[in-house]
Formats: structure tokens, sequence, C-alpha cells
């Protein structure tokens, strides 16, 4: 592979290094040699757990064969093993005796008794768990004080490798090495950000609901102009492409979303035309007054399990 001025061979399990930059090489070697000594382990591979498995590999973050995975649905689990090459356990605790760090990607119900079941294994391991809602206090409730957790919170987009995940966790237990491995973990699957645990039922509405508000705008864009004549399936694609573009150039250019908004919007031009009347049916006070209200429903699932 070629990144930069990295260029990467590997033979077998073994990866070679040749950099022109010292330094550089002896951090890629320190990054390439922790990461080459983690096995990670997938409890759940429903939507989300799949798509973070499929990215993993995907990527080359972590070779196929170096993932444990089970779920109670063995089919699904033994067709991910065809697709993906990934090694399939026979229970949740054989993952968590095969893996460093395990990612728990359970609905919020069963945490309980899977952890219960097995989680006097996870002594200075890693667990990162993906459920909705779920504070670190619950898992140490749980576990024990002890307990090393990182709390994830990937979004749909993921499924297609262009996801957000913010994470999570209590500097004083995990490392910064570590905490590098798990975001490189996530970054296989989209961006990372770190986000103190307190804001993280604040943006649920920002990354993991907001899909759903996109895809709302994307059908009504398409509808509009189904209604001008134009065929479906052209209308769809022709709508997501443009939220698509428009999104990458708001993380690409810098810029504020307002002023590649006036980029647009030309003198006495359809554009203006088109936002004056979003600004008369209140479109921006709708989308702020939903994201408050998801937010709030956030906080009342989450007080339910701390």
């Amino acid at each position: 592979y070629m990144c930069e001025n990295f260029y990467f061979a590997e033979y077998i399990s073994h990866k070679y290094v040749i950099c022109e930059n010292t330094r550089a090489n002896e951090v890629m070697e320190v990054e390439m040699r922790t990461i080459s000594e983690i096995n990670v382990g997938v409890i759940g591979t429903g939507k989300m757990g799949s798509a973070i498995i499929k990215g993993m590999v995907k990527s080359g973050t972590i070779p196929p064969w170096k993932i444990n995975v089970f779920d109670v649905d063995r089919d699904k689990t033994l067709e991910l093993q065809k697709e993906a090459g990934i090694t399939v356990l026979d229970s949740n605790e054989q993952v968590m005796e095969e893996s460093n760090v395990i990612i728990l990607a359970v609905v919020p119900s069963v945490i309980k008794p899977v952890l219960e079941q097995c989680g006097h294994m996870l002594e200075e391991k890693i667990l990162v768990s993906i459920a909705a809602g779920v504070p670190i206090s619950t898992y140490k409730g749980i576990l024990g004080n002890d307990a090393r957790i990182v709390r994830a919170m990937p979004n749909r987009p993921a499924m297609v490798f262009e996801g957000i995940t913010l994470i999570s966790y209590q500097r004083d237990e995990i490392n910064n090495e570590e905490i590098d491995i798990v975001k490189n973990l996530f970054r296989s699957v989209g961006r990372v950000e770190v986000l103190d645990e307190s804001l993280m039922d604040e943006v649920v509405a920002l990354t993991s609901s907001s899909p759903a508000y996109v895809f709302m705008m994307i059908e009504s864009m398409a509808d509009a102009t189904v209604l001008s004549g134009i065929p479906r399936k052209i209308a769809y694609t022709m709508a997501a492409q443009a939220v698509l573009g428009s999104a990458k150039m708001v993380l690409e250019t810098g810029k504020h979303p307002a002023e590649l908004k006036d980029e647009i919007c030309t003198p006495a031009g359809t554009t203006i035309e088109a936002v004056k009347s979003l600004e008369k049916s209140c479109f921006r006070y709708a989308i702020m007054e939903a994201m408050c209200k998801c937010t709030e429903k956030a906080k009342i699932i989450g007080e339910k399990y701390k």
C-alpha cells in the first residue's frame, strides 16, 4: 500500500516499513506492532456490528483472522465468515478469552445478562460498547470499578464506511496508545471524535438520528422533481448526490455552511427564491426543534440505565 511517504508491504503476518523520515518510521513501527498484537472480539453481528467488522477487514486495520465473533444467530455469523474471513467462535466467553479489545454490539436489554455471564474474563481488557444511552457507570456497576470501558456511538452511515463515531472514556484508566487503537478500529467505518461522556446524550440528535432527517429531505426533494415529470429513480439519485456533494464541500473546504449557501444564492436568482420559501416555512426552526425533542428523548431513555 502507499500512503503519503509510507510504502507498506505485507508478507504473511509481518509488515515491513520503508520511510525516508527515520522518526516517522519509528512511530509507524510502534503503531503497527501495537496493532499486530491486538485481537478484536465482536459480540453481536446486527447491522452495526457487521458494518464495523466489514470496515475493519476492508480497511486492513485488523487482519480478518484476528477478529473473533459470536452471535446467537449462527447462520448470520457463518455468512459473515464466508464474506469477510473472520473467526467465528461458539460463545461470548470464547470471544472474551481470545480477544484484547471486545466490541459489545448488542441492544441495551441484553448487556447485563451477557456481562454477568462472562464479565469476569475482561480483566485488563478493554470493553467497547456501542449501546445507545447506556453510561459507563452502568458497566462498572456490573463489572466493578476496575473495568476498562469505552463508550462509542457510531451512526448508520458506518454501513457504507462514511459514519461518524463519538467515543468517551475515563482518561485515568485507558492510556493514549490504547485509545488510539480504539480510534483506528472505528476510523475503518468513518470519522472519529472524542467527546466528554456528559455530552453523549446531547449529540444523539446530530449524529445517530440525523440520517433519518436527511433521508426525509432526500425523499421530499425527489418527490418534488417527480411532480415535475422526472423519473423517480433518477430523482433519488440526483437528490442523494446533491446532499453527498454538499456535505463533502463543508468538510473539505472548511467554509461556514452559510458562506457556501450565499455563494449559490445569486441576486434575484432561483436559489434565493427557494431559500426565502424555506425561511417562511420555518425550515431551520423545524430542524432545531426536532433535534431538541430528540435530545430530550435520549436523556429519558438514558435515565433507565443509570
